[in-house]
């Protein structure tokens, strides 16, 4: 029997308390390829029954990074597995106004490029809003398409992504239950969304046709997916709150066919995942109740060793007061739980018992690799951890995983070649190189695009000469500092390619050649464009092709977040704590990426600088720590180790 892709660990048998908290049915799997894959199964299982009758199906589909990987599944299945196409309509939910099709960012570009050029589709099949209609013939554009759509007989699965609004399709905050195929303002947080996508929020449009709320409902089943933990906080709400025209996909609420798929990261704010017994009764493992005796003493704003049995009480806790005799008992446990993630060694410190720190004791001097998704992540989530790995004299190598070329203004790009440019004239150098005349052309052309090839390679240079400087100012030689440049990255736009056996390849030679002890690798799925969640799933797959090598089975993988989010404190294995100069050292070496200093072009939903949001984020935690009743540090780097099953165990 196939193993279930879908979690069941966490509480769902209790279907009345349940009700009370998700007023729609919820599967929550391990990843979003898992997800995926199981819509993408469901819908090529209707297609085969309405070709054994002899129908047609009619599909809704999205857009967006949500159901990319059903679209790939859906390829898949037609090339590998013989699912044909032909009995197939699809209506489209949306597509930016005055985007012609030809638009790298109009739906119809999207779904071209992900899925209709790979399968057996009809073209005549294929139905899209269009984004370049005059103004005065939106109305009835969209009235036939209303019309279209049941005179196919309605849609039989529609597929939905979220947006951090709680739109469906395009139908914002405000959007009436009863709404259909229209025009629609687009609210500014979508905008704002959509701004890295388009090069800049004033080239995003204002404006879009979307299928209403009532069209969406008319469909005979639904399939909402949401992936990461961008998305937890509106899952929950769009999931327990009652329908209301503030979060519009509440309103599915009112289907009686509708599931949300969703990956473990999206469902973190759910309350069976963040507060499980609230719903019913839980097993109350040693990480179930550090959550708890963490939650209720931010809760009720005590240090862990002050709560009571009536703390524990009043806030829902008897059951695990019951199981675990009292307070002081699970105090005390959790206390020491934490006590022994703080740590000044994250290389283990040498001719000590290590029982009870977070890493081992020997050999005293580690391998270490910290892996960088972009050439300044290792700065900016770990560099105090860095800096200290280095001074204890560890053997420590940064590997920048791609150039991050694309997040260079090209103005700064400009003021490096003319720099050179006026250098060459000063007759210090020879301008001879092709790459650097194309790179100034374009440039200074009037191009909407200046990421050409030439441009990207001058940007890759800027970057990876700042990684050098903060590298070296963390201490590291030359010799130690890598460039893998992984060819996933290298689009020329925020849209990466899926991984290759070369990206894997380049990532097993490097670990094979240093043989680590420990490597340290972003485990930041929340980045809002993807990249951090390739390279983890890339050095996943390159650990698994190393298994089998000796020293593998000692080589520890630590996984630090990214400039986004913050472990819960429940979840830290590994806390390295910073003083204030050594907070300000590692500030240095952030500012050592000066093409990302006062306005990156990507920043993400946090306009911050990202040496104020290392700082911020740091802080935070060591304060979180003292109110938990800990020593009081400027501020501390968290960890947690990811455990592969043929790993032997710490001793």
């Amino acid at each position: 029997m196939t193993k279930s892709p879908i979690i069941s660990k966490y509480p769902s048998t209790l279907t009345y308390q349940l009700k009370s908290f998700e007023n729609i049915p919820v599967d929550i799997f391990e990843n979003a390829e898992a997800g995926s894959k199981h819509i993408a199964q469901s819908i090529a299982l209707a297609i085969r029954r309405k070709q054994q009758m002899g129908k047609n199906i009619v599909l809704g589909l999205a857009t967006g990074s949500s159901p990319i990987r059903v679209y790939k599944e859906l390829v898949r299945l037609h090339k590998e597995e013989n699912l044909s196409f032909q009995n197939v309509i699809t209506f489209n939910l949306d597509e930016y106004f005055g985007l012609p099709k030809e638009d790298p960012e109009s739906y119809y570009y999207f779904m071209h490029e992900h899925l209709f050029n790979h399968i057996d589709i009809p073209k005549e099949n294929i139905h899209i809003p269009s984004g370049s209609i005059p103004m005065d013939q939106v109305a009835k554009f969209c009235d036939n398409y209303e019309k279209q759509i049941q005179l196919h007989g309605g849609i039989d699965i529609q597929i939905l992504g979220i947006g951090r609004t709680g739109h469906i399709g395009f139908n914002e905050p405000g959007s009436d239950q009863k709404s259909i195929t229209r025009l629609i303002q687009l609210d500014n947080i979508t905008r704002q969304d959509a701004r890295d996508s388009f090069g800049g929020i004033e080239e995003v449009p204002y404006k879009a046709i979307t299928m209403g709320i009532k069209t969406i409902l008319s469909a005979r089943e639904i399939y909402l997916m949401a992936w990461g933990q961008h998305k937890a906080e509106i899952v929950k709400l769009s999931v327990e709150s009652t329908p209301n025209s503030t979060i519009p996909a509440t309103y599915l609420q009112m289907h009686d066919q509708v599931r949300y798929c969703i990956d473990t990261a999206a469902a973190e704010k759910l309350t069976r995942v963040e507060t499980p017994w609230k719903v019913g009764s839980c097993d109350w493992t040693d990480d179930l109740t550090c959550k708890a005796v963490v939650w209720l003493s931010e809760r009720v704003k005590k240090p862990i060793l002050k709560l009571t049995d009536e703390d524990y009480n009043k806030s829902g806790l008897s059951e695990l007061m019951a199981e675990k005799d009292n307070a002081y008992q699970i105090n005390l446990k959790v206390f020491n739980r934490l006590q022994h993630t703080i740590t000044g060694w994250p290389g283990g410190k040498p001719n000590t018992d290590d029982q009870n720190r977070p890493e081992r004791s020997m050999p005293a001097s580690k391998n270490s690799i910290i892996f960088s998704p972009h050439p300044d992540d290792d700065v900016i989530s770990m560099g105090g951890t860095f800096l200290r790995l280095v001074e204890q004299g560890h053997d420590v190598h940064v590997a920048y995983q791609t150039s991050g070329n694309i997040a260079v203004h090209s103005h700064d790009a400009l003021r490096f070649l003319e720099f050179y440019k006026d250098l060459a004239e000063a007759g210090s150098i020879k301008i001879d190189n092709a790459v650097f005349k194309k790179a100034l052309k374009t440039l200074l052309s009037d191009a909407k695009d200046k990421n050409s090839e030439e441009v990207r390679i001058v940007k890759g240079l800027i970057r990876k000469g700042e990684a050098i400087s903060a590298a070296r100012f963390c201490g590291l030689k030359d010799k130690n500092i890598h460039f893998l440049n992984l060819p996933f990255y290298e689009t020329g736009k925020i849209k990466k390619n899926s991984f290759t056996e070369a990206d894997i390849q380049a990532t097993v030679q490097l670990l094979q050649n240093i043989k680590p002890h420990q490597v340290f690798a972003a485990g930041d799925l929340a980045d809002p464009h993807g990249t951090h969640r390739i390279c983890l799933e890339i050095i996943f797959e390159a650990f698994e092709r190393l298994k089998d090598e000796k020293w593998m089975k000692n080589c520890w993988l630590w996984l630090y977040r990214g400039a986004w989010h913050e472990y819960n404190i429940n979840e830290i294995e590994m806390a390295i704590p910073l003083s204030p100069q050594e907070l300000l050292k590692k500030r240095k070496a952030i500012y050592m990426h000066q093409s990302q200093k006062d306005s990156a072009p990507f920043p993400g939903e946090d306009e911050r600088e990202f040496w104020q949001r290392a700082e911020h984020r740091n802080k935070a935690t060591a304060e979180t720590y003292r109110k938990l009743g800990f020593a009081e540090y400027e501020a501390m780097e968290a960890f947690r180790r990811y455990k592969f099953d043929w790993q032997p165990a710490k001793k």
